[in-house]
């Protein structure tokens, strides 16, 4: 049970973000540039890096939802996905992914841990510089937003085909468009207050 008043059709962070919709539309805007902006990274290999993370953290509202929006992005995707949620070194994927999720998974234990080595082989393995910078802001990010739906014990949803329906809509709106639809939202509801 959330530890603050959610609505019950709203799971996950999408309950937190109606209760404090000020938060939640800058929150989404970093979404839109981590995970859709332009970049040499895909969409989906960025948010495979936010669903790992988000495994490591147990958060599995986060974990589902960001692996279900990978798997869609990506050729094989529910193959890659489920090696990478068993073992990410023997994952269909490239060693510069693999290079990268290791310093996300880094990042997720604490910031400090990451290492000139770490670096060293993500560069070695051809990530450039944005590449690991993004890695370990989708990282650090990741896990805050793990960290908040977790922390206000947010809802699981209950119904199976939930992630795949967000995944569908993130893909073809994505999260600017959630942000946008939230802060008109919140401006009719304190309209009419």
């Amino acid at each position: 049970m959330p530890h603050i008043p959610i609505a019950k059709d709203s799971p996950g962070i999408f309950g937190l973000f109606q209760f404090r919709p000020e938060t939640a539309v800058p929150m989404l805007e970093l979404c839109e540039v981590l995970l859709r902006g332009d970049n040499s990274l895909s969409r989906g290999e960025r948010e495979l890096i936010a669903g790992y993370v988000s495994q490591g953290n147990s958060s599995e509202f986060c974990e589902d939802g960001h692996f279900t929006i990978a798997a869609i992005q990506m050729e094989e995707g529910r193959e890659i996905v489920r090696a990478v949620r068993a073992v990410p070194d023997e994952a269909p994927i490239s060693a510069k992914m693999k290079a990268l999720l290791r310093i996300a998974e880094k990042v997720r234990i604490g910031g400090r841990t990451v290492l000139d080595d770490d670096v060293d082989a993500a560069r070695d393995a051809g990530a450039t510089d944005v590449e690991i910078h993004d890695a370990v802001l989708i990282a650090a990010a990741f896990s805050m937003f793990n960290r908040y739906v977790d922390g206000l014990d947010a809802i699981i949803p209950e119904d199976p085909d939930f992630h795949d329906v967000v995944a569908q809509r993130v893909v073809a709106q994505g999260y600017a468009r959630m942000a946008k639809m939230i802060s008109e939202g919140a401006s009719k509801a304190g309209a009419s207050r």
